[in-house]
């Protein structure tokens, strides 16, 4: 059972890493604030979920397991949160998203 629980939550962890690097490659490719925000956001909000899901895995039911839990569950409700927040700031200061159709003339890479 045991090797079982560590195959899980290896795999769990991996998986995890995995959406936290396309996140990055994200945010590194896209082309505007507004992409690259929900390029992070979402990989983050799942990369979190996967990582302390295969932490809880391998602390078994302990005290640990329940503040990775409370840490989790924060984290499911904040990272939204903060990108919807900046996205309103982003709109305040008078950012654009940009169309995909306008092609000719993508947003530079500022």
């Amino acid at each position: 059972m045991d090797k079982v629980i560590d195959i899980l939550s290896w795999a769990f962890l991996l998986s995890g890493s995995f959406f936290y690097f396309v996140g990055a490659v994200g945010l590194w490719r896209m082309p505007e604030v507004f992409t690259r925000m929900h390029a992070t956001s979402v990989s983050d909000t799942f990369g979190a979920f996967l990582m302390l899901s295969g932490m809880m895995l391998q602390a078994g039911f302990s005290l640990i397991t329940l503040k990775l839990a409370i840490t989790l569950a924060a984290l499911l409700y904040t990272g939204p949160v903060a990108t919807h927040a900046l996205a309103r700031a982003a709109r305040h200061a008078g950012l654009e998203p940009w169309i995909p159709e306008d092609k000719e003339n993508p947003p530079s890479k500022s």
